[in-house]
């Protein structure tokens, strides 16, 4: 596998394969927080394009953000149990699916769906839980690092995507 071949490479020039994995890491944390942040910016054009109220939009985005919160738990676990590749692969194939799905809806119930429930589990399944695996799993001497760096790219995919 390429991994293989990169971990190889790296360690030929006395680079910690982590910082890879802390990349990669960080550009799906920086996905997930664009995501999370974007559906905010929609609320005035979604409210003329479709006639929504603020409180039907409202209450898709407060399902994403309870699902966001609730999935923690569910996300250690399918990561200790699945893998942290697997996982995160899932989980952000789930979000770019709602995403692609949702340029085509016309109701409520499916901005409810696709940005409430689907984007709320899959970004989820990446939040914090998945920067701390990574931190604890690969680095014993710069985990406070990690953990800056891989918080720092939430703000970031915000900053950007907004």
């Amino acid at each position: 596998m390429i991994s293989n071949w990169l971990a190889a490479a790296l360690a030929r020039r006395n680079i910690h394969y982590g910082w890879v994995m802390v990349g990669v890491t960080f550009l799906a944390a920086l996905i997930s927080a664009g995501t999370v942040g974007a559906p905010g910016v929609f609320i005035v054009p979604l409210q003329k394009e479709f006639g929504w109220s603020t409180a039907e939009i409202s209450s898709a985005l407060s399902i994403r953000f309870i699902l966001f919160g609730l999935m923690a738990p569910f996300a250690a676990a399918l990561l200790n149990r699945y893998g942290l590749r697997n996982v995160t692969l899932a989980a952000q194939l789930v979000v770019v699916s709602a995403l692609v799905l949702s340029l085509g809806m016309t109701q409520v119930w499916q901005l409810v769906a696709l940005w409430g429930v689907v984007i709320g589990i899959g970004t989820g399944m990446t939040a914090m839980v998945l920067g701390a695996t990574i931190a604890t799993r690969w680095f014993a001497a710069r985990r406070g690092l990690v953990i800056g760096i891989l918080t720092a790219s939430v703000a970031t995919g915000q900053l950007v995507f907004l």
